[in-house]
């Protein structure tokens, strides 16, 4: 079987799956894990991640309210990899090219492929998509998926043991600095379970647009920032505009928990199985006395303030 994966999440739930040697094609976001460096790359993206956050957030808006493609197939790379599977998403416009030009380019390809469809808004949607894309490739997705299940109930275990009410920091997860984004999805769902209160997240529903003022009135005592498709590195250089403001220097100064930043290139924002290590960090971050600091949290967790 030849499988094409045309989102970053996709590629690891493949290659955690055992099916790396039948993963033939990428998108041009696929970093990890980092042997799949060299395969062929079948997308590209018209947006300049380079450029400020408030500029990028302009171009997607402009894309998107144009109904203009942020991401386009590369379609002589496609029909020359012929895959017999396609796993792609429908979840978010902003992540990946859309279901609905995958549809469309499959009429010029050699033969017709399967295509496993992603909309995952929960863990439990997760884990379907794990299991959806084992099936498609005619294999048991049940070893995968009862590890991450089994490392999920010992932060839940630890948290309902431990953690009383009083005890849950007050969370505001940021996953954009300009404009203020909050995040949703599985976003609360983990904080949840991490032994958090998620101030700003709606679960299940596609994170939006905030402000700073409604941060501000959540008063959170923990903040935490994990940019999509961001590094530490890149994430701290966009917080240093926030530094002089006083909006922020107020949030700081009342976040009594701590301020962190996270990786949110390889963290959060990939409904994979690095979520599973994404909760691990959250939970370190709520209660290190509590929840060991993973390897994951080593690299992809910084304290700020």
């Amino acid at each position: 079987m030849r499988i094409v994966s045309l989102l970053p999440s996709a590629t690891e739930i493949i290659c955690a799956l055992g099916l790396r040697d039948r993963l033939v094609g990428i998108s041009h976001s696929c970093d990890y894990p980092t042997d799949v460096a060299g395969l062929p790359v079948v997308t590209e993206t018209v947006i300049d991640d380079a450029k400020p956050p408030r500029d990028i957030d302009n171009d997607v808006r402009d894309r998107l309210g144009s109904a203009d493609a942020l991401y386009t197939l590369k379609m002589d790379e496609l029909r020359a990899l012929n895959p017999d599977l396609i796993v792609t998403q429908d979840l978010c416009d902003v992540c990946a090219v859309s279901v609905g030009e995958v549809q469309t380019a499959l009429g010029s390809l050699p033969s017709t492929p399967r295509v496993v469809n992603m909309e995952p808004q929960s863990f439990d949607d997760v884990f379907g998509t794990i299991a959806q894309t084992a099936e498609a490739a005619g294999m048991s997705a049940a070893p995968l998926l009862s590890d991450l299940k089994s490392r999920i109930d010992a932060v839940r275990r630890r948290t309902q043991a431990h953690v009383t009410p009083e005890d849950r920091p007050r969370v505001a997860f940021i996953e954009w600095l300009d404009p203020p984004f909050q995040g949703g999805h599985w976003m609360p769902e983990l904080i949840e379970t991490a032994g958090g209160i998620d101030l700003l997240g709606v679960p299940h529903q596609h994170s939006s647009t905030i402000t700073w003022q409604q941060v501000r009135d959540a008063k959170p005592n923990l903040i935490f920032v994990s940019c999509c498709g961001f590094p530490i590195a890149r994430t701290l250089k966009d917080l240093e505009a926030l530094q002089p403001q006083p909006f922020w220097q107020e949030l700081v100064a009342g976040a009594s928990r701590g301020v962190f930043v996270s990786d949110g290139n390889a963290y959060f924002a990939r409904p994979g199985p690095r979520l599973v290590d994404s909760l691990e960090i959250m939970a370190h971050a709520c209660h290190p006395d509590l929840h060991p600091k993973t390897a994951a949290a080593e690299t992809g967790l910084l304290r700020i303030a």
